[in-house]
This record gives structure tokens, sequence and C-alpha cells, in this order.
């Protein structure tokens, strides 16, 4: 390599250590890794901001604002503790049902939404709730967190690393329901009973706790039916956009902003409030991240890697597909999931250009090791790490190894039932 490319990788390795570690915060590791990329001449203006396959990926940056302009409206309606105060009911105030039916809420508003604009949601509705029920937050907190990425992983929208692999692969919304769905319905069944075996046992039913509980009105909990309706209106047609996107061909990210714009405009909600719920940082930490991994890709470290991988693996398709799995797992365990996917997403794209159309199950390789691996640790995904801010705020802080020791579990058993999926379904 080019004494320029081992300054790419050293930019980039650094500027990951930062993120991995949070010595600062993540947003200014990006940025900063982006403009050293940029002053080095790694990459340069046209490159990082106007280039398909090395800048930007500005689709995915607008599929993230429009669905998070759509959730800080649908917000402001209350349906989020709607349905707590309506799974408590239906759980009679037993805390074990209620954490499978908070845990379905969580995996299905994940799949429809993102999963950290749902947890963010869900979490503290969930504090209320076990307050009520005199029963501690923490394995409620951990088991939404975890089913927000099992869920998360079920459709194009639903965890921001399948957003970078659709980008990058030409996805569409239905690829990821007809390949990752199914999946994800089997393996949110097995966390269901891994719930029970990991806390179940150690969840105390009050009966007195249990009668409060049934007492409230989860109707109270909508503060604007009209605007509830109509937001529910625009997020089935956003929906139904992505599923019809081979006939209306608009791409994800045009849908997404198209509904936030008619929801912003037919309804009330002023646009200050509408855009106060967009995660401006983490649309800037995106940014900066592209910018960094089409430095390597322009200085052709990606090709490079793809090459190796390629020779590593003799070419065999089915043991490419098995160790991207595992490697995407166990690294997406250390670092966040994101900056992973960021960086693996073009190099698979050029493995799966070689391997030709049988190929394309890397992709699911890839997608299934990244979101379930974000399991493993607190910091393995951005949902954790939201979960656990919040609980640290609620005065229930949740240490890294408590996390932890159960991520592993359910990140080993649902990776495991993940392979043999794919050996069948794309390899015999």
């Amino acid at each position: 390599m080019s004494v320029l490319a081992w300054a790419s990788v050293a930019v980039f390795v650094a500027a990951y250590a930062l993120i991995a570690t949070e010595k600062v915060h993540r947003v200014a590791a990006a940025l900063g890794g982006a403009g050293i990329m940029l002053l080095i001449h790694a990459t340069g203006a046209e490159a990082a901001f106007f280039s398909e396959h090395t800048g930007i990926d500005w689709n995915v940056i607008f599929l993230l604002l429009g669905m998070m302009i759509i959730v800080g409206v649908l917000k402001e309606t209350g349906v989020f503790e709607y349905l707590a105060i309506w799974a408590a009911k239906r759980a009679r105030g037993r805390p074990f049902r209620l954490m499978v039916l908070l845990v379905l809420i969580t995996a299905g508003a994940s799949a429809l939404l993102d999963n950290v604009t749902t947890v963010l949601l869900i979490a503290p509705v969930t504090f209320l709730v076990c307050e009520r029920l005199a029963v501690s937050p923490v394995p409620f907190l951990i088991a939404e967190a975890m089913a927000s990425n099992i869920g998360g992983a079920a459709t194009l929208v639903g965890d921001p690393p399948n957003i970078i692999i659709a980008s990058r692969a030409g996805l569409s919304f239905n690829d990821f329901l007809i390949h990752m769905a199914p999946m994800v319905v089997v393996l949110m069944a097995v966390f269901v009973a891994l719930c029970w075996l990991l806390f179940g046992r150690s969840l105390r039913h009050d009966p007195e706790r249990a009668a409060d509980v049934m007492a409230l009105d989860e109707r109270e909990a909508i503060a604007d039916w009209r605007l509830l309706w109509q937001s529910l209106a625009v997020l089935a047609l956003v929906m139904a956009a992505f599923v019809l996107h081979p006939v209306l061909h608009y791409e994800p990210s045009v849908v997404a902003l198209l509904g936030a714009g008619v929801l912003v405009a037919v309804t009330k909600v002023t646009t200050e409030n509408a855009i106060s719920e967009v995660e401006w940082p983490t649309l800037v930490f995106f940014a900066g991240l592209f910018v960094m991994v089409g430095g390597l890709v322009e200085t052709g470290v990606i090709g490079g890697l793809s090459k190796a991988a390629v020779e590593v693996t003799g070419g065999r398709l089915e043991l490419t597909t098995m160790g991207l799995l595992g490697a995407s797992a166990m690294l997406s365990a250390i670092v966040d999931n994101i900056p992973y996917v960021a960086t693996m997403s073009p190099i698979v794209e050029q493995l799966v250009h070689a391997g030709g159309e049988g190929a394309q199950v890397l992709w699911w390789a890839l997608a299934f090791g990244a979101d379930l691996g974000g399991n493993a640790t607190a910091v393995g995904a951005a949902a954790n790490v939201v979960v656990l801010g919040i609980a640290a705020r609620n005065g229930t802080p949740i240490s890294f190894w408590q996390f932890t020791k159960y991520g592993l579990v359910v990140t080993v058993v649902t990776v495991a039932l993940v392979a043999p999926y794919l050996w069948l379904r794309y390899l015999m």
C-alpha cells in the first residue's frame, strides 16, 4: 500500500478507537477523522460530498431524518404511553407477562420505526409501570434493548446498519421482509423463552400493586386523538410505499421525507416541534463516518482487504458466509455496529460482485451478524447505550457487565440459530 493508504488507515483506526472507548464524543471523533482525511487528500470534496460510492450516503441521512420527524410528531400523541399501560393491564400486573408484552411491542415498533427511537420512547414508560408494580426496571430495560435489536433486524428501517447495507447493496424494503423477517420471528420466540430463563424466576408478583395498575385508564395517556389518527395514517402510507417500492420506484429516503413533510403540513404541529426530536448528532456522526470510509475506498485500502478476504477463504462462498456472520457478531460486540457496517459494506460489496448472484447471502450474513452481535455488550449497539443512559438518569444504573452477562447468552444463541438458516436457505 502507498504512504497515503497507510496514513488513511492510521486516521481511521485512531478515530475508531476513540469511538469504541468513548474517550471523546463519537461525533467529534467522526468529524475529526473526516476532516483529517480531507486534509491529507485521502479523499476530496467531490468524492466526499457527491460520489455515490465514496461519499456521504445521503439516502441514509435523509431516511433517518424523515423517520425521526414522523416519530417526533407521533410522540406528542402519547401513543407509546398508551401501549405501555395497555400492556400492563393485559398482563394483569404480572411482571413476566408484562415483560413479554413490552418486549413484543418493542420488537414490533423497532421494525416499523427504528430501534434507537423505540427504546427512547418505551424505556421512560417502563419506569412508570415498574414503579407501580414495585419491581426493578433493570431486567425490563435490558430485555427491551435486546428485543429492539432483534426486532429491528427484520426491516430496512429497523436498525441503522440495515439502512447502510440496503443503500450500498441496492436492496429494497421487501428484500429485508423476505430474507430477514421470517427468521426474526423465530428468534423473537426463542428470545421470549430466554427471558424466562434469564429474568423470569426473579420477578415477583404483588397483588396489591397489580390492582393499582388495573385501575389506570390507558385512554387518558392520549393527548391528541386527531393528531394520533393523522400520524398513524401517514405512517401507514409510508410503510405501504416502502413495500410498493418495486411498483412506485421511490427510494425509502424520498418516501420518508415526503411522509414527514405531509405530516407537518396537515397537522397543527409546528415546524420547531417537529424537528426538535431529530437526533442531529447521530446524522452528523453518520456523515463523518461515510467520509472516513470513503477515504479508505479512494486510497485502495478497501479493495485490498476484499482481495485478501477472497484469498483467505479460497473463494468458497460457504466459508466466507459463515466467517462473515461470526466475525460480524464478534466485532459488533466490541464496537458499535454502525461504524463496523459502514466499514465492512464496501468490502462485502466487492465480494458479492466477485461471487456472482449467489453471493447475495453475504449481505444477510453481515446484517444478521451486526444486528444480533450488537446485543452482546452494553456498547455493541446504539440502542444499548441509550437504555443505559436512561437508566442512569433515573437512578437505576446498569453496569457494563450487568448487561453483558445476559447479552452474551442471547447473542450466542441467536447467532447459532441464524447459521443453519443461512446454510439451508442459501448455500445448499
